[in-house]
């Protein structure tokens, strides 16, 4: 297909990526099996009483159990007072607390505002005011932030729970070794708090009441910075979710033609389910098929992390570059045996060529490359889950979705031209939290999100990403597009990771400047400067060059490059 068969118009021929689809993937969406993702949880929890639906440091949770827990937090929170669609924030790391937490605050028919438990107190602040929650489960190691900012803000009901509650006895060495060895925990105060265990035993006395959610009804206020300034609540309703669930589900489906679905899979569960990813994929997926999620509180601790990764003969792990790249420089992760993966799933930021033809030598298992954003409930395009091509693209629209490329001035561009991605399906928000001009400014008059990220769709549907509109570099009136340069250096052996951003330049308007990190020692400027020279053009060349012993990353694991413009 060339450009010949573009509309007149400048629009791109009507879905030219069904051509490429699996065949065993439909392109539209049959209709919701559920009205709720409380309705989801119930009817997995029947179906699949007796598995194992999360783990966590060795203690696990059956969907009986899950069910049970989760009906006593729901019946707490509305023994309390909440109302139908009030807030309640969640600011806890994969822990068990977490999905007991949040599916007991959809059962109840409130809305979960998950929080980043890194968040500074400024950030915590502005988060709970924004979303007026009223309720508010934290670990306890997060505890003194919270105290910091509650007189602030209209929570009037704190859940602080241990890292060690829900492990039984092994659950006081936890705690012990948290706050008197590790010293995890600064000193908090925060008057007639509740522990998790006394709310499940207050719970576990009421009885819930039918909530009667509708599938149009909000289940998350999912925060994200958006393509521009303070962090805004996506709206993401039980539809946006349920229909996000089933469109992966779908779209699985091919990696079943490759290798045979077990008869129980298991999900690692590294990336925090507090952040959309992890949320869609592991849980709710995960939760829909009857898989057994295997949380990890900590991924930052890589050896642990290794040894965890080497004990539970791992199917499916969504993941992202920068996890891929660290667990491949420890030695130990290599010797581990991964005949049971059956999928590595990419997504958050580019999976960049040389990690994915280093994971897969490794590993014998494709990173597959998904997009997505908080505002789409998160995935929009994949890669196929039957191929072994690495297409260094995001891959194609997934079913009901449709991706158009546009300018400016909002018209649609032929394929092959770079434009802004735009995004159209049942995953799509509802709108920003209390923020009608910032929706105005997002989406378009036809249902279209505009994602803020630049790219082009090719001939047989796929889209390449180039970058964020903010991110590009303008040298000499070419753009430059720092994911190419990042790319690029990564392919050197001597460089772990590496991050470029443009640097105002007298001569050139702005100039490219990258950050590196050595996996060699001996490397030096000389060495980068002609390994860029040798892979691209003069003016994506890096004029400035700065090693650093590790690049700034937000708490997933994406590079900061704002932090390291300065």
């Amino acid at each position: 297909m060339s450009n010949s068969s573009v509309h007149p118009s400048g629009a791109l021929p009507k879905k030219p990526w069904l051509a490429t689809y699996p065949a065993i993937v439909p392109a539209e969406l049959p209709p919701l099996e559920h009205e709720s993702l409380a309705e989801l949880l119930e009817k997995s929890c029947r179906d699949y009483a007796n598995r194992i639906a999360f783990s966590s440091m060795g203690k696990t949770l059956t969907y009986r159990e899950l069910e049970r827990q989760t009906r006593k937090v729901a019946a707490w929170l509305q023994s309390i007072g909440l109302q139908k669609g009030d807030r309640v924030a969640v600011m806890m790391p994969n822990v068990l607390q977490n999905p007991i937490a949040v599916y007991g605050i959809l059962r109840a028919g409130l809305v979960v505002v998950n929080v980043n438990p890194l968040y500074t107190p400024r950030e915590l602040e502005h988060q709970l005011r924004d979303s007026g929650a009223k309720a508010l489960f934290v670990l306890e190691n997060f505890a003194r932030t919270v105290e910091q900012v509650l007189a602030k803000t209209d929570v009037r009901h704190v859940v602080v729970t241990t890292l060690g509650e829900m492990l039984g006895a092994k659950g006081v060495l936890v705690n012990f070794v948290v706050r008197k060895v590790k010293k995890l925990v600064p000193s908090w105060s925060i008057p007639q708090h509740k522990t998790f265990k006394q709310i499940l035993s207050e719970g576990a006395g009421r009885t819930l009441q039918p909530a009667a959610i509708k599938a149009s009804d909000i289940a998350f206020l999912q925060y994200t910075g958006g393509t521009t300034g303070v962090a805004k609540g996506a709206v993401l309703t039980h539809q946006n979710l349920l229909a996000n669930k089933l469109q992966l589900q779908l779209w699985l489906r091919s990696a079943f033609e490759l290798k045979k679905q077990p008869e129980v899979l298991n999900f690692m569960c590294a990336l925090p389910l507090y952040h959309i990813f992890a949320l869609t994929v592991n849980s709710l997926m995960g939760m829909s098929l009857g898989a057994h999620n295997i949380l990890v509180a900590n991924p930052r601790d890589i050896r642990g992390f290794v040894k965890e990764f080497g004990k539970s003969n791992v199917h499916i792990f969504p993941g992202l570059n920068t996890l891929f790249n660290a667990l491949m420089n420890n030695a130990d992760f290599a010797k581990l045996d991964f005949s049971s993966l059956i999928m590595s799933l990419g997504g958050g930021m580019a999976v960049q060529r040389p990690v994915a033809e280093r994971w897969l030598k490794m590993t014998g298992s494709h990173i597959t490359e998904g997009y997505g954003l908080s505002e789409t409930s998160p995935v929009a395009t994949a890669n196929r889950f039957d191929s072994a091509e690495f297409t260094g693209s995001i891959g194609l629209p997934i079913p009901s979705t449709e991706i158009d490329i546009r300018d400016e001035d909002g018209n649609s561009l032929p394929l092959g031209e770079i434009g802004e991605i735009c995004i159209r399906g049942p995953q799509v928000m509802a709108g920003y939290w209390q923020k009608p001009e910032e929706t105005a400014k997002v989406m378009t008059p036809d249902g279209f999100f505009r994602s803020g990220d630049m790219g082009f769709m090719d001939e047989r549907g796929y889209t390449k990403i180039v970058d964020r509109k903010k991110d590009m570099i303008l040298v000499s009136g070419f753009n430059v597009y720092p994911n190419e340069v990042e790319e690029v250096a990564a392919m050197h052996p001597g460089i772990v990771e590496a991050a470029a951003v443009g640097v105002p330049d007298g001569h050139s308007g702005e100039a490219v400047k990258l950050f590196v990190v050595k996996k060699d020692p001996a490397l030096t400027e000389a060495d980068v400067r002609a390994h860029c020279a040798a892979n691209l053009t003069n003016y994506k060349r890096p004029r400035f060059i700065e090693f650093r012993a590790e690049l700034p990353k937000s708490p997933v694991g994406k590079i900061l490059r704002k932090d390291l413009r300065g």
